[in-house]
C-alpha cells in the first residue's frame, strides 16, 4: 500500500480477510498453517502503518504513534526474516528440500538479530515522503544487511518444490529489484506494502493447492483432495 493511511487501511482489511479465509481452510493441512498466517500478519502490518501515517499527520498522539512505529519495524525487521523461510520449510514435503532451506532460516535469524540490535542502539524514526513512509534505522552496513534480508526472504520461495510457489518467488524477486531501483529511502514501506498485496497469492496456494502425497496421513483421503 504505502500511498496513504486510507490505502493501508483498505489493504489491511482485504489482505487480513484473505488470510483468515486461508487459515480457516488449512486446519487439516498442518504443513500449510505457518504459511497461511503470513497474509494475516502482513494485513495487520498494514493497519499498523496506517496508524504511523495518522501519527505523522497529527491525527493520533505520540503515545499511540511511537509504539506503532516500533511494532511496524519489529514485524518487518525481526519477525519476517526468519518467519518466511521457516514457513516454507514447514510447507516442503521432502527432507532434502527442508535441509536446502535451513541456511536461509539461519540467515534470516542473523539478519533479524542485527536489525533488532540496530533498533535498540537507535536512533529509530520515520518521515513522510510523497507516496510512502521513510523508516530510519542506523545501519553500519545497510546495503549488505538489506541484500542478506532479500536473500533470506526470497530464496526459499525460489527453491520450493511447488511450482506455483517458485513462480511467486521469481515475481517477488523482480518486484524487490524494481522497488530498490525506484526508491531507497522508502524500500521498507514499499516492499512491505507489495509483500502484503502479493501475499494473496500465498493465500490462494493454501486455499486450493492439493496436498503432496508425502503429507497425506493414513485415512486422510476422506478429508483431503488428491492430485
Amino acid at each position: 500500500m504505502c500511498l496513504s493511511p486510507q490505502a493501508d487501511l483498505i489493504g489491511g482489511v482485504v489482505i487480513t480477510a484473505i488470510g483468515v479465509d486461508a487459515v480457516r481452510h488449512v486446519r487439516q493441512r498442518r504443513e500449510l498453517i505457518a504459511l497461511a498466517w503470513i497474509p494475516v500478519l502482513l494485513g495487520v502490518h498494514q493497519f499498523i502503518e496506517a496508524l504511523v501515517w495518522l501519527w505523522l499527520q497529527g491525527h493520533v498522539p505520540r503515545g499511540a504513534g511511537l509504539p506503532a512505529l516500533w511494532a511496524y519495524l519489529l514485524i518487518a525487521f525481526v519477525i519476517l526474516p526468519p518467519a518466511i523461510p521457516l514457513a516454507i520449510i514447514a510447507l516442503e514435503p521432502t527432507r532434502l528440500r527442508k535441509l536446502l532451506m535451513v541456511p536461509f532460516a539461519v540467515l534470516g535469524t542473523v539478519v533479524a538479530v542485527a536489525l533488532f540490535a540496530a533498533m535498540l542502539a537507535g536512533p529509530v524514526g520515520v518521515r513522510m515522503e510523497a507516496y510512502h513512509l521513510s523508516y530510519i534505522v542506523r545501519l553500519h552496513d545497510g546495503f549488505l544487511i538489506t541484500a542478506l534480508y532479500v536473500v533470506a526472504v526470497c530464496a526459499p520461495l525460489l527453491v520450493s518444490g511447488y511450482r506455483d510457489v517458485a513462480i511467486f518467488g521469481i515475481v517477488n524477486l523482480v518486484a524487490v529489484i524494481v522497488i530498490a531501483r525506484l526508491t531507497v529511502s522508502g524500500f521498507a514501506s514499499v516492499w512491505c506494502g507489495w509483500a502484503a498485496v502479493s501475499s494473496a497469492a500465498i493465500a490462494l496456494h493454501c486455499r486450493f493447492a492439493k496436498p503432496h502425497p508425502r503429507h497425506v496421513r493414513p485415512g486422510a483421503d476422506r478429508l483431503l483432495p488428491h492430485g
